[in-house]
């Protein structure tokens, strides 16, 4: 196919999925309060990007993230890739973590406003983790600090109310498989998994209390700075992978809440095709959900159903090769342009900032 079809080809495609923004779940629908929804068939069009790692941090607003000089691993991502600028967590900010973890999981929150240990909350509603499960397809909850497989209370710098998969009922027998040590940048379950490009359909992230932002006896005292590191080594391979760099993978980052009186928290999104967004509308954890099952094909569950998919704003749905772009970028100074590649061959990682940590 010559250049001329193969853009023609690449325009039609483009309208065609736009039409079919009203079917189904609508796909710019404003944020909604948690709370129960119907369940709404996904949208299909984005079945390139099949993979998605979302990694959870803790406790930290918009503000103290994006423009800190203590993450400039973060703010560098935010630039390079996508930036969601009006993000509420989508709940009361006088709740604490874990109905977070609950809603961006489920759709909603279960009424929940502690951080008690699953044994006080086992809770039988439907999840993206049992999604997948019936549909016999891959999930894992990777735990850094966790003792063993599956812990259901706290030890150390594990905690559990940051480990969502833990809690429902309904993956209980999978939790001892699927729930997993994490490792470490050398060895164990997510280095292992990225180098050999075996990441599962939905892999959740949960760094421990030093890495997540969160505290905990014995963390450094600057978790900013400290949890930026730590991203920086893990996305460097996470980017340099198989799953990555073929084009199959979506990476988010995003915070459960942000102060005791401020949800307006950061999240970034990453992808091959997303180079240099802003995404200005309102958004809550119920997209953040919706997002991940839009990506992976799976029915709308709770919130998710009304809420904005992040999927368009991203350009998580682009279906061939991306075009390369000229655009001028301040490290090139004014009237010089810089070549974008944002190919899905993974030729755009970013590279590394810093030391590893």
């Amino acid at each position: 196919m010559n250049c001329r079809v193969f853009q023609i080809a690449a325009v039609v495609t483009a309208a065609l999925l736009a039409a079919g923004c009203g079917q189904g779940a609508p796909c710019c629908a404003p944020p909604s309060t948690p709370g129960p929804a119907p369940t709404a068939t996904a949208s299909t069009g984005s079945a390139n990007n099949r993979k998605v790692l979302l990694v959870a941090e803790e406790n930290h607003s918009y503000a103290q993230i994006i423009g800190n000089p203590d993450a400039p691993y973060l703010n560098r991502l935010a630039a390079e890739y996508g930036n969601a600028t009006r993000f509420d967590a989508g709940y009361p900010p006088a709740c604490p973590s874990l109905a977070a973890y609950i809603l961006m999981t489920s759709g909603s929150t279960g009424g929940i406003c502690d951080d008690k240990p699953p044994k006080a909350h086992p809770l039988a509603q439907d999840n993206v983790f049992h999604q997948l499960a019936v549909r016999g397809r891959q999930w894992r909850n990777y735990a850094e600090s966790a003792p063993h497989t599956c812990p259901l209370t706290d030890r150390g710098r594990y905690l559990v109310r940051h480990v969502p998969a833990t809690y429902y009922l309904n993956d209980r027998a999978a939790c001892a498989v699927d729930v997993v040590p994490l490792g470490d940048e050398e060895r164990g379950a997510l280095h292992d998994d990225v180098a050999a490009g075996a990441l599962p359909d939905f892999a959740f992230v949960s760094p421990d209390a030093c890495h997540d932002m969160h505290g905990a006896p014995g963390c450094p005292a600057n978790l900013v700075a400290t949890a930026d590191r730590w991203l920086n080594t893990w996305l460097t391979q996470i980017l340099a992978g198989p799953d990555y760099r073929s084009g199959r993978l979506v990476v988010m980052i995003t915070w459960d809440e942000g102060t005791a009186s401020d949800n307006h928290i950061p999240t970034i999104v990453i992808s091959p095709t997303t180079r240099h967004v802003t995404a200005e509308q309102p958004l809550t954890h119920c997209a953040t959900l919706r997002t991940i099952q839009e990506l992976l094909r799976l029915p709308l569950l709770g919130c998710a159903a009304t809420a904005p998919a992040m999927t368009s704003p991203f350009r998580l749905g682009d279906s061939g090769p991306v075009r390369t772009t000229a655009r001028e970028s301040p490290r090139d100074g004014p009237g010089r342009c810089h070549t974008v590649a944002a190919e899905q061959d993974g030729s755009a990682v970013m590279p590394a900032v810093g030391a590893k940590g």
